[in-house]
């Protein structure tokens, strides 16, 4: 019954995955804003223009 529970067999494989899915996440989240901003400033200054 305590076999189950070590944090050694069932919960280092999971936590790794989780943190590479929380790092994928971030990654295009930060690349999402990145180029939200950019399409912002492109799109500011096409109406200065006019």
């Amino acid at each position: 019954m305590s076999e189950k529970n070590t944090p050694s067999k069932a919960g280092a494989k999971p936590a790794a995955s989780r943190d590479d899915r929380l790092k994928a996440a971030l990654k295009a989240n930060l690349a999402r804003r990145k180029a939200q901003a950019k399409a912002r400033a492109a799109g500011s200054e096409g109406k200065a223009d006019k």
